[in-house]
């Protein structure tokens, strides 16, 4: 596979009108899904919920790519294809989440590095073997009194970088996922400064490792107040700042920006997609979207494990996924919440 190939993918993965679904939830965090269905998270209920998303017909046209979790990589469907071989098949492209969450660090308990680099080359060539085409790597950047650090956000940029370099490697495209977190009582004016110092390390640490950024993605989060923050930004406020920082700190070699939900609401997450898209017109890259819980929470609760219920839950996330793909060229509409079909 050549560069080429590389950015290829990558384009493919955000070509207008789609974006991913990250179905790659760790099997505590699908627990905690399912608990608010009263679903048991047993393997044969992940594999059936998984099944029931990867076969929805006509998600290709919204859906360009989903992060999948290491189990859900090693199962298949009813019908005897793997669950990778769906994507396949439906022209979606099969991602893997290769990292192995975030631990305190020791010098800085209070704040976060992610862990996973031990082994990773491997587990690439692994991961690529089995037809997954990208990988993602979530790292996590806390604001609060006195933090983030420096050293924090070198050593996640670092990570990040190496993991890229790795996933390369082994001829898949990156995603680098640094997450500034909404928790907190920052304003929106701090998140962006935190943002910033984030990204601007981040491609520091990755031009130093030589990565191909035509053939990389970037899932940020969206420059917002911190939840607990008495004065929350505007929709128009969230979008403005959000691309003047993307635009000031991401290179415009990178082929697309798929934003991570974080703590939204599926509503909230479509909106400010829609006011980024319907502000830029002559940006560098696509501003798409990478979304678990705001593409599924319908579909989890219109499915409550029932396969009598499969065809409302996929229409719950065919729904979902068309209100995001309108958003990718700022056509969604709040009318359009209400076209439940």
């Amino acid at each position: 596979m050549t560069t080429n190939d590389l950015a290829a993918i990558a384009n493919a993965i955000v070509a207008p009108g789609k974006g991913i679904l990250a179905a790659d939830e760790s099997d505590g965090t699908i627990k905690k899904r399912f608990d608010t269905i009263n679903v048991e998270s047993t393997e044969e209920n992940r594999r059936a919920y998984r099944e029931l998303l990867f076969t929805t017909a006509g998600a290709e046209s919204h859906i360009g790519g989903v992060i999948l979790f290491d189990e859900t990589m090693r199962q298949c469907a009813s019908d005897g294809r793997s669950l990778v071989q769906v994507l396949t098949d439906a022209g979606i492209a099969p991602g893997i989440k290769v990292d192995q969450g975030a631990h305190p660090m020791d010098d800085s308990p209070s704040e976060k590095l992610t862990a996973g680099l031990e082994g990773l080359a491997d587990r690439c060539r692994e991961y690529a073997a089995m037809g997954a085409v990208f990988a993602k790597w979530r790292a996590v950047i806390t604001i609060g009194e006195g933090i983030p650090s420096d050293g924090c956000i070198a050593a996640n940029a670092e990570a990040l970088a190496q993991y890229a370099r790795d996933v390369q490697d082994a001829q898949m495209v990156p995603i680098v996922e640094p997450e500034v977190l909404m928790d907190g009582e920052h304003t929106i004016e701090r998140c962006e400064e935190v943002t910033a110092a984030t990204l601007d390390a981040l491609y520091a640490a990755m031009a130093a490792k030589d990565i191909y950024l035509a053939g990389s993605l970037l899932k940020p989060n969206m420059v917002l107040s911190g939840k607990g923050c008495p004065q929350q930004a505007s929709v128009s406020e969230v979008a403005e700042a959000t691309l003047r920082c993307l635009l000031g700190h991401v290179p415009a070699a990178v082929p697309g920006i798929v934003f991570l939900s974080g703590g939204q609401s599926e509503v909230e997450a479509t909106e400010h997609l829609n006011a980024m898209n319907a502000l830029g017109q002559d940006l560098p890259w696509e501003v798409s979207f990478s979304y678990g819980r705001a593409l599924q929470a319908p579909v989890l609760a219109a499915w409550c494990g029932e396969a009598t219920n499969v065809e409302a839950a996929q229409t719950a996330y065919m729904h979902r996924a068309r209100c995001n793909g309108a958003a990718r060229d700022g056509s969604w509409s709040q009318e359009m919440e209400s076209q439940f079909a």
